[in-house]
């Protein structure tokens, strides 16, 4: 599978918080370190759409 360029994920912020992303490549997941919203890699193309996301189920905070 093709990674995320690194350039693109320089400029990638959460849609839904604006917050910071952190990119697990061997996953193919983006994460959000603020709201800790996961959103999907697919063939190399990060899915930054809300409706996309998940997120971990538990005692997370709002």
């Amino acid at each position: 599978m093709p990674a995320v360029s690194r350039d693109l994920v320089e400029l990638l912020v959460c849609p839904a918080c604006r917050g910071a992303i952190e990119y697990k490549e061997r996953r193919d997941l983006i994460i959000c370190t603020a709201c800790d919203r996961r959103y999907p890699v697919r063939d190399g193309i990060p899915v930054m759409l809300v409706e996309e996301a998940t997120q971990p189920s538990g005692g997370g905070t709002s």
